[in-house]
């Protein structure tokens, strides 16, 4: 189809970024008649980079600020208000009495934007992007570009940065040594650990197992994350009477049995393979010494302390913080399930991590002195791993309540929380998707005339349905049933499980000394200012 336009004809893709030239056909108007004359016009490359219609197939939606923003008064007013706040901004020097940190788990930067479209547009900030202080921390380890969870816990929590896959050791330390780890001198001790030793109490919420990586850098001391029970240590060649497993050091270790609060999931990891059968589902767990860890748990204690262990929502609301001393709760035998699942699925024994939160400072409050908390959303993470973003988005959400009902629940005059995330992942957010328009659909047309999506990963399990493989061809997502939570968004290349990003993570900062977190930083200088701000350590302190 050609159309007139002026004294020249353009081909219907005039303007779109497909070729770096197009042909035009110029008119004449002599004596009634025209004349034509084909000419080939090379056009700005610029063009081709920023083309002007990103995806005719959908109509564009209107903002939903659309009236307004059409006007140059709202965009002026807008950023006045936020001069004026920023101005008026002061910063807070009062001693922390409280700490909470929250972690999402594999949150990149641009997960954070999707989810913000995700649950209430482009200009609605999640909770926590408003917080007054932001900065990026560098989340490499000692020995990887790229971290992962076992490394950067022991940065943000312990504040020294390791090798890959070990926790709560220093990078003298290689993955898996058996021996190496057992060297006390290696040991890094955690914020948690810092809080106790003033007086304080200190806590783990997490939508992960207790024993994973990020929580476990509360309090383990281990040279592969993986050991979170003895067969997995014997499986790798160590003795189990000398390297003690993460479960083992969650009930014996320096650290743990101290902790008042500990919630998540992880029960396999405390049970015989053999000779115990969960609570939930009747099977047995993981370990192959025949003891049931859980148990010894709530014998572990001094006489008198009143120990409690939970695994489900029900005894989580009914547990008193006041005639509790410490508590354990752990809700799946594995990970906690993801929220879109407990939804529709009706898991109504399964708190959410808003709900852990609240019980968890419940207690925590109940010490004069304040409290250390470590909240992990840690399911963002592996949703990213199966390149499942609706899951991934949906637990930031939930991520974000949690934030939001702790910032709410305590005062910013005595209490600092800090959020952020351990590393990225290979997520992203691309194309020319109009404003308004859902973030699980398509943002354009490739050049081989099918529609691709506005989220994408640069690897994991979502190449294989996306790709026929034998035809070497892109397949149609208009003809997949992308309703469904647990739908795999593409990649861009074959692997069973989705990569980590190397890319700098965001920390938002409120309350007591926030304003230490703004800047670029490496990550394991996150606990250093934390414990500035509330005087713990043995490190600087606002105390002084």
């Amino acid at each position: 189809m050609m159309r007139l336009k002026g004294g020249t004809m353009y081909g219907a893709d005039q303007g779109r970024a497909v070729n770096s030239s197009r042909l035009e056909m110029k008119f004449f108007l002599t004596n009634n008649r025209y004349t034509f004359e084909v000419v080939t016009v090379h056009y700005d490359s610029d063009k081709r980079y920023h083309p002007r219609l990103p995806d005719e197939t959908e109509p564009i939606k209107a903002a939903r600020n659309v009236e307004q923003e059409q006007t140059i008064e709202y965009w002026r007013n807008q950023a006045k208000a936020t001069v004026e706040k920023h101005v008026k901004r002061k910063e807070n020097t009062n001693i922390a009495k409280n700490v909470i940190m929250f972690l999402g788990d594999g949150m990149s930067i641009a997960t954070v934007a999707l989810a913000r479209i995700h649950a209430g547009g482009e200009e609605k900030p999640l909770y926590f992007e408003e917080f007054p202080y932001v900065g990026m921390a560098k989340t490499y380890c000692v020995d990887y570009q790229v971290p992962d969870s076992a490394c950067t816990a022991t940065a943000y929590l312990t504040g020294v940065k390791g090798n890959m896959d070990t926790i709560g050791v220093n990078a003298h330390v290689q993955v898996a040594d058996c021996v190496a780890g057992l060297n006390r001198s290696t040991h890094t001790s955690s914020i948690g650990q810092w809080a106790i030793d003033a007086g304080k109490d200190a806590g783990i919420v997490t939508t992960a197992r207790v024993t994973h990586a990020s929580p476990a850098g509360m309090y383990a001391h281990t040279a592969f994350r993986d050991w979170e029970n003895d067969k997995y240590v014997k499986d790798d060649g160590c003795d189990p009477a000398l390297v003690d497993d993460i479960a083992e050091q969650l009930v014996y270790g320096e650290t743990a049995p101290k902790l008042r609060v500990i919630l998540g999931g992880g029960r396999r990891e405390f049970m015989d393979q053999n000779l115990d059968q969960d609570h939930e589902t009747g099977k047995g767990g993981y370990r192959s010494d025949g003891r049931n860890l859980i148990n010894e748990w709530l014998r572990n204690g001094p006489v008198g302390e009143n120990r409690t262990f939970v695994w489900k929502r029900s005894d989580l609301m009914a547990v008193d913080p006041h005639r509790t001393d410490r508590l354990l709760g752990m809700f799946e035998p594995g990970h906690c399930a993801y929220n879109l699942d407990k939804v529709e699925k009706q898991l109504d024994e399964e708190p959410t991590l808003a709900e852990m939160v609240d019980k968890a400072t419940d207690i925590l409050s109940t010490n004069p002195d304040g409290f250390f908390l470590f909240v992990e959303g840690g399911r963002i993470d592996h949703a990213h791993h199966d390149n499942r973003a609706k899951y991934a988005l949906d637990e930031t959400v939930e991520f974000a309540k949690a934030i939001e009902l702790a910032r709410k629940k305590f005062s910013e005059e005595d209490t600092l929380i800090v959020v952020t995330s351990d590393h990225s992942h290979s997520v992203s957010f691309a194309g020319y998707a109009s404003r308004g328009k859902d973030v699980y659909s398509t943002a354009g047309t490739g050049k081989d005339g099918l529609p691709y999506m506005t989220i994408s990963y640069a690897n994991g399990p979502g190449y294989k349905k996306h790709v026929d493989t034998d035809a070497g061809v892109r397949l149609d997502v208009r003809q997949m049933d992308t309703s469904k939570s647990n739908f795999v968004f593409p990649a861009m290349l074959p692997k069973d499980s989705e990569t980590h990003g190397g890319e700098d993570v965001a920390v938002y900062a409120s309350g007591p000394w926030s304003h230490l977190f703004t800047g670029s930083y490496e990550q394991n200088v996150l606990p250093h200012m934390m414990a500035y701000a509330s005087c713990i350590g043995r490190g600087m302190k606002a105390c002084d």
